[in-house]
C-alpha cells in the first residue's frame, strides 16, 4: 500500500488531448521517476493516482485542467526588464530559463516576446489549460522509514 513516506518508482507519461505526448519516462534515455510520497516532489494531481495503486499496479486517467495543471491566468504573464537577465544570456521567444523566488525554490518561465528592452515572461505551467491524459505503472515501493 502506498501511503505518505512512501518511496515509489514509476514510469509514466502524459498525452494531452490531441494525443501528442507531453512527458514520459519510457522515451530513452530518461529513468522512471523516483519519489517520497508527500513530499511535494511530485505534482499534486499524479501524486493522487499513485495512492491509490500498489506495486506492480498501473492506471490510466484522463484529467480536466482543473485537476492536472490548472488554466493559464494573465497574471503569470509579467514583463521584465533586459537588465534582469544576465547580460551574456541569448533571449529568444519559445526559451524557457529557470528563476530563483525568494524562498529559494527554482520556477520556469516562457519567453513569450522581446520587444526593444522590455521581455514578456510567461510563468503559467506549460500544460495549464490542456485535459491530460496520465498513465502510470508502479515499478517498486518502499513503505515510510
Amino acid at each position: 500500500m502506498i501511503t505518505a513516506g512512501s518511496r515509489v518508482r514509476m514510469h509514466y507519461t502524459i498525452t494531452l488531448e490531441n494525443g501528442q505526448v507531453a512527458d514520459s519516462t519510457r522515451e530513452a534515455p530518461v529513468e522512471p521517476v523516483e519519489f517520497t510520497v508527500g513530499q511535494g516532489e511530485l505534482h499534486g494531481a499524479l501524486e493522487g493516482l499513485v495512492t491509490a495503486l500498489s506495486e506492480g499496479e498501473s492506471c490510466t486517467t484522463t484529467l480536466p485542467p482543473e485537476q492536472a495543471f490548472g488554466f493559464a491566468t494573465a497574471q503569470a504573464v509579467q514583463t521584465m526588464e533586459r537588465s534582469d537577465f544576465p547580460e551574456a544570456m541569448p533571449l529568444e521567444p519559445g526559451l524557457l530559463v529557470g528563476f530563483d523566488t525568494p524562498t529559494g525554490e527554482q520556477i520556469p518561465g516562457l519567453i513569450r516576446e522581446i520587444e526593444g528592452d522590455r521581455v514578456t515572461v510567461d510563468f503559467n505551467h506549460p500544460l495549464a489549460g490542456h485535459e491530460i491524459t496520465v498513465e502510470i505503472e508502479v515499478l517498486s515501493v518502499q513503505p515510510p522509514t
